[in-house]
């Protein structure tokens, strides 16, 4: 209903000012929601035409950044945008008029007689109910208080949700700054003398980017709230993982790359979730309507993630498949509709497409092992789902494409050891293993039954030797400053002796 009447009024908009690349682009990400791809690709040449025209006048692009992570837009036109975007911030900080920070001084930590520990500070608005902290929640308190001093900035008032609670008391300083203007924060945040501040936002909901502009910290993060380059010359790293953003595409990025062991998507299950481990709590299909005797396929992802071709490829191993279907999210309930029209054209039956409503995270990821295997989207991947699958049990096949949010899932993937048995090289390969799983199913319970085997050994799921990790990564960053080199690309090895946590 009111989708429908948005995409109405969209379209009415550009039929009365067809220059108008707002309407356009709000349009095309309407569509892209509720899954209504019928002038697709059309409609993303025109909006990358747009997108570059605005590039070149210098005007805020009107797709952000966010959305440009998602869509099939070119990855070097998917930094131009994050670029204008990150001097937009620039020109909201240059508001401020504050002078130029000074920052602490260059000295190496050192156990002996030097700087005792680096002060850290984490900038977010997502401390409370939100994914980020689902999955972040131990870290900050994880953290070696003999080497680390950890200060957490909240820019969103306390949700009163045990997720706030649990970083309030478990971070060594936290500060609700939610009430202050961006330059009082920024001048808190260099009177707290933070030597590494890490940007948790990104270009979503809730940032306030301008704060990094301002530069209060030496040292400038991104990490995990943005799967995708700030475009920002203010920011000097982006925490990510060799699979994920390999070096030969460093190019898509304007932050240097620090590539951390395993996997950098960090997770809280064996902290949090213990409970779906233990084999007396497992639901049924039965008590989901699922159907007791169909080889279920699943995908839990929103549904603007899903594009023709994936969908297609999903239509292919449904009929391929005997007594198959299809598991997906009302996520948004608007698309459910379409899709199912998508399916039957396909020569799909109806039945094969099932829609249930999205759940509680403890219960979304109980249900999660009742599907027989996974079918992830190449365009924006599973990143918090897949972590939630993974550690249900259910294996996955996902297809890495260039971008970031493109190759996480294959990234979680590899972190548990059997990468090579769910990541492929193209559509049709896809195809063909989804479709070989689901026919050998001896072969796909050994998958599962391993996957569910090393769910507590892994490095994925093991947050411990993952926070140790990321320590590394910033003693790594100080000492490069402290030795008066630039920020560059470097590689975090486990068990090097540069760092205090492996004297």
């Amino acid at each position: 209903g009111h989708v429908e009447a948005a995409i109405k009024s969209y379209k009415q908009a550009l039929l009365l000012r067809p220059d108008f690349p707002e309407a356009t682009c709000n349009l095309l990400h309407t569509l892209q929601c509720v899954c209504s791809w019928e002038d697709r690709d059309r409609m993303f040449s025109e909006v990358e035409g747009i997108i570059r025209r605005q590039v070149n006048m210098s005007v805020l692009p009107s797709v952000q950044p966010f959305h440009a992570i998602a869509y099939p837009i070119d990855p070097m036109l998917a930094l131009e945008i994050s670029r204008k975007y990150a001097s937009h911030c620039s020109i909201i900080a240059s508001r401020f008029a504050l002078p130029p920070f000074n920052h602490p001084v260059p000295i190496p930590i050192r156990l002996d007689g030097g700087l005792r520990r680096l002060r850290v500070g984490y900038v977010s608005s997502d401390f409370g109910n939100h994914p980020l902290s689902h999955l972040m929640g131990s870290v900050f308190g994880m953290h070696n208080k003999e080497n680390v001093e950890v200060f957490c900035y909240a820019l969103s008032p306390n949700d009163g949700t045990e997720w706030r609670q649990r970083t309030q008391s478990e971070a060594e300083h936290f500060v609700d700054v939610s009430a202050m203007s961006s330059d009082m924060i920024a001048k808190l945040i260099n009177e707290d003398k933070i030597q590494i501040l890490i940007n948790l936002n990104g270009y979503t909901k809730g940032a306030r980017n301008e704060i990094f502009a301002m530069q209060p910290a030496p040292i400038q993060v991104s990490y995990m709230g943005f799967p995708g380059t700030t475009g920002a010359s203010y920011i000097d790293y982006l925490v990510t993982d060799e699979f994920v953003s390999p070096l030969r595409y460093a190019h898509i990025y304007s932050e240097k790359l620090v590539h951390v062991p395993h996997c950098y998507f960090v997770n809280d299950y064996k902290q949090k979730n213990m409970d779906v481990l233990d084999p007396n709590c497992q639901p049924k299909r039965s008590d989901y309507g699922l159907p007791e005797d169909k080889f279920i396929f699943a995908c839990f992802n929103q549904l603007y993630k899903m594009d023709p071709e994936i969908f297609n490829t999903w239509c292919n191993i449904l009929r391929r498949v005997p007594n198959s279907a299809l598991w997906l999210l009302r996520f948004p309930a608007a698309g459910e509709m379409r899709l199912r029209a998508y399916a039957v054209a396909q020569g799909v039956q109806p039945d094969q497409i099932i829609f249930t409503d999205v759940a509680m995270k403890q219960e979304h990821i109980r249900r999660s092992s009742l599907a027989d295997l996974f079918l992830d989207t190449p365009l924006c991947n599973a990143h918090t789902t897949g972590t939630d699958i993974l550690w249900a049990g259910l294996p996955m096949i996902t297809l890495p494409l260039e971008k970031m949010a493109t190759r996480v899932a294959g990234s979680l993937c590899l972190a548990t050891g059997l990468g090579e048995e769910m990541i492929v090289n193209s559509m049709k390969e896809y195809e063909e293993r989804a479709v070989s799983l689901a026919l050998d199913r001896q072969k796909l319970q050994a998958l599962t039954n391993k996957l569910k085997s090393v769910r507590l050994t892994c490095p994925l799921f093991d947050t411990a030797r993952w926070v140790k990790n990321l320590e590394r990564s910033y003693f790594k960053m100080w000492s490069l400053h402290c030795s008066g080199q630039k920020p560059q690309h470097f590689k975090v090895t486990e068990n090097d002796l540069d760092f205090p946590c492996d004297r």
